[in-house]
């Protein structure tokens, strides 16, 4: 069983945890991710892995629940554990020291999978900016950890209540405009967001990473779930990603991809409890 040690409430949606996997731990790479289960019967949650300490053996997730798998996640505490744990999986994030400037634009819980990225580039040497994005103040993570390596750290929300009121690709076109030399772009968040980061980008011909999470199962590349188009070929993101080259990647398909099963998941919210129930033997 893996344990919880640490949990945080980061805003009405999100929930960081650190939880103790020390053979995950001491393997961990930035854009890996790890595959959790509760329950006997439940469902298997890809999670890109945030952080990690190899002496305490724990990895950091934050998890966004939207789903019934990743409520029941938020319903445990720390002493409580996850079924299963497995991980790491994919494959780490190619980061180049010999760039000079790199910018991460993160939108909501995808502050989580840049921070380790950005920071392996920080001990690198590579100068790195940040730009965080969220609706409003309490969607914006992470911040301050940011801050400790970021040469600059940019805040977008959408009502303005901190930093730039309007989305991350707007002040990522400022930066550009304002003559910013840029090696990459790493942009990990909604997939639209990415979309978006793209468009900004692909005319200056800037170098961009995203990190795609479609429908995923085994993590192992069996089930072929996971499929995506990147550059007019088939991969699979939990083996061949998650990362890819975002001036490749067909998104739309991929959005299409991600809309398969809403009404099933709406479903299976709208009649979580009773799915507990019958799920523990309760008539």
């Amino acid at each position: 069983m893996y344990e919880i040690t640490r949990k945080v409430i980061l805003n009405d949606a999100a929930f960081e945890v650190d939880v103790y996997a020390p053979r995950v731990a001491k393997k961990a790479q930035p854009g890996q991710f790890i595959i959790a289960r509760v329950g006997e019967d439940g469902e298997r949650i890809p999670l890109t892995i945030g952080d990690y300490d190899r002496e305490k053996g724990t990895i950091t997730l934050v998890i966004q629940a939207v789903g019934f798998s990743t409520k029941q996640m938020a319903k445990l505490e720390v002493g409580d554990s996850f079924t299963d744990f497995v991980g790491p999986l994919g494959e780490p994030t190619k980061l180049n020291p010999e760039w000079k400037h790199v910018i991460g634009v993160a939108g909501g819980i995808g502050s989580a999978p840049v921070y380790p990225q950005l920071r392996a580039l920080a001990e690198m040497g590579v100068h790195v900016d940040v730009i965080i994005g969220g609706r409003a103040k309490q969607y914006v993570l992470w911040a301050d950890k940011f801050a400790q390596f970021c040469d600059h750290v940019y805040i977008a929300t959408d009502n303005g209540e901190v930093g730039t009121k309007g989305f991350v690709t707007n002040v990522l076109q400022d930066r550009i405009d304002a003559g910013d030399q840029i090696d990459c772009v790493i942009a990990i968040g909604p997939v639209i967001m990415m979309k978006n980061v793209v468009r900004v980008t692909k005319p200056h011909n800037i170098a961009t990473s995203v990190s795609l999470n479609p429908i995923m199962v085994d993590g192992t590349g069996m089930c072929g779930c996971c499929r995506v188009t990147v550059d007019g070929k088939v991969k699979f993101a939990c083996v061949d990603g998650p990362d890819f080259d975002g001036l490749n990647v067909d998104f739309d398909q991929l959005m299409e991809r991600q809309r398969f099963f809403k009404k099933e998941e709406k479903y299976v919210d709208e009649h979580a409890d009773r799915i507990c129930d019958l799920m523990r033997g309760v008539e």
